[in-house]
This record gives C-alpha cells, sequence and structure tokens, in this order.
C-alpha cells in the first residue's frame, strides 16, 4: 500500500477546495447553483489568503417584454433567458484556532461575478466567453463558516452575502459546501 509521509499534510501552511455553490440571486429573485474551487495561504497561523472561483450552470427564467420587438400586433411577449453566473473572490479568512480539528472563521473578500445568458451547451469552448449579455460587477463578500479536520482532511462549509454594485449595491446569499485538503 502506497503511504504519504504524514510530513507532507497537516503542515497547515495552505489548503485546497471544491465546493458545491448556492447563489441567490435577489434583483431578479432566482437561485442559482454550481460548482467552485478554492485555495488559501497562510500568512499567519490564524490568517490565510484565500481565492475562489465558482461557475453557477444555467438556470431557466421567464422574461416578459411589452412593447416593439414582440411582433406583429403584439405588445407583451414572455421568453425564457437561461442565466449564469461566473464569480470570483480573493481576501483574507481569520481562523479562530490553527490546531483544534474544528474551526471557526470569517472572511471578507472583493472580486467580481459576471452574469450572462447563452443558449449554448456548457463546454470548454463556451466557458466563459461564450455567453452573451454579459454583465461584469464588482462585488464585496463579507462571511464565515466552520471547518471540521481528520488530519488533512475535512469538511468546510460557509455563508456570506456576495454584495454585487450595479447602479446600487444589491445583496445576496451564498452559500458554499465541500470537501478540504490542508497541507
Amino acid at each position: 500500500m502506497f503511504m504519504l509521509p504524514a510530513g507532507l499534510f497537516a503542515q497547515n501552511h495552505a489548503e485546497i477546495s471544491v465546493f458545491g455553490d448556492y447563489y441567490r440571486q435577489q434583483a431578479i429573485n432566482e437561485n442559482l447553483f454550481g460548482i467552485g474551487g478554492r485555495i488559501g495561504f497562510a500568512v499567519h497561523p490564524n490568517i490565510k489568503l484565500e481565492a475562489d472561483l465558482a461557475y453557477d450552470f444555467e438556470h431557466n427564467y421567464s422574461t416578459t417584454i411589452s412593447g416593439a420587438g414582440c411582433g406583429t400586433n403584439v405588445t407583451t411577449c414572455t421568453g425564457s433567458n437561461g442565466l449564469r453566473a461566473t464569480s470570483f473572490s480573493f481576501g483574507p479568512k481569520f481562523q479562530f484556532g490553527k490546531d483544534s480539528p474544528i474551526r471557526a472563521f470569517i472572511f471578507t473578500k472583493g472580486g467580481f461575478v459576471r452574469f450572462g445568458s447563452s443558449s449554448t451547451a456548457v463546454t470548454l469552448g463556451n466557458f466563459p466567453t461564450g455567453l452573451s449579455n454579459r454583465d461584469v460587477n464588482g462585488t464585496f463578500y463579507p462571511g464565515g463558516g466552520l471547518e471540521l479536520f481528520a488530519g488533512w482532511f475535512g469538511i468546510r462549509g460557509d455563508v456570506g452575502d456576495q454584495i454585487y454594485f450595479d447602479r446600487g449595491a444589491h445583496n445576496n446569499i451564498r452559500i458554499t459546501f465541500g470537501p478540504v485538503i490542508r497541507f
């Protein structure tokens, strides 16, 4: 059986994780679900600098358009639009306890969220530049969560308010959950 050296893991210098992502888009009152990844590097025993990237899959919602453009003698038409979101954030994570298997933490990050729509399939050729109606907005993302570790492997859950700025501030709940590897 192949064994990795114990010193390779549980050094608490860095973390890498994947996660499931729930994003509540308040402006159109829709729920988005996706996947993401995160990496963090320790700058102090209780502080890590983290970067995360998430992609929320297409979610169809109905749009009603009034006036010209709906067709001959039609004043209102309804269509479906596939909304997708891509978000990136970076900032410090402050964790309480450096050697405990259970850790609470808070974070504050900045970055962007990009909304777009597309009728094409999600493939590497279409991601992310295949989105039309691109809308990139700056974000401020404060939140907190809990990590549970057994040696080098753990589970992390966090919740925050990913505020994006587009003609004012828009508050959106974001929840992530997934496995973490610490080394």
